[in-house]
């Protein structure tokens, strides 16, 4: 079973390296990005967002970052709107619902707090990723695709609420 909740400072290290590890060893972010430090520092993150993780037993496994818009963490979001960003998935859990888990929880939140959508920014190369956002109805954003730096494009997907 898969128990989604809310980080505590004792998670903070290990949602951090694993963070890092996913997209560094994913190849989405280069082991030298100033992006790398961004990823790590969960504490900033659960300061200025909110971090829930994934776990299974006693074991995190997984991991994303909320955010409201307007607030540091929410690089797309407007008003109606909820963000998440930092989707992480250990390796030996991927393909057993925890990213799908995640996922989930964040549409749930934006439901229950009576919002209008749920956006993510997505990399063409996150693959597994983007599968899970398919089966939870996001639809691509074209006039909101943006680059957070020269040459790293980056698609908005839309989760809206009918």
């Amino acid at each position: 079973m898969i128990e989604i909740r809310p980080a505590t400072p004792d998670d903070y290290d290990t949602i951090g390296e694993l963070t890092v590890d996913v997209y560094v060893d994913g190849g989405f972010v280069s082991d030298t990005s100033a992006y790398v430090d961004r990823l790590r520092d969960t504490a900033t993150r659960a300061e200025q967002a909110e971090v829930v993780v994934a776990v299974a037993g006693d074991e995190i496994v997984g991991s994303l970052t909320i955010a409201e818009p307007g607030t540091p963490f929410a690089d797309v979001a407007e008003a109606g709107e909820l963000e998440f960003r930092m989707l992480a998935v250990a390796p030996a859990a991927r393909g057993k619902g925890v990213g799908s888990a995640l996922v989930k929880h964040v549409l749930d939140a934006a439901y229950d707090r009576g919002l209008a959508r749920v956006v993510i920014s997505t990399e063409a190369d996150m693959v597994d990723a983007r599968r899970i956002y398919d089966r939870n109805d996001f639809v691509p954003a074209p006039q909101r695709d943006w680059e957070p730096a020269p040459g790293v494009p980056l698609t908005v997907l839309v989760r809206e609420f009918v």
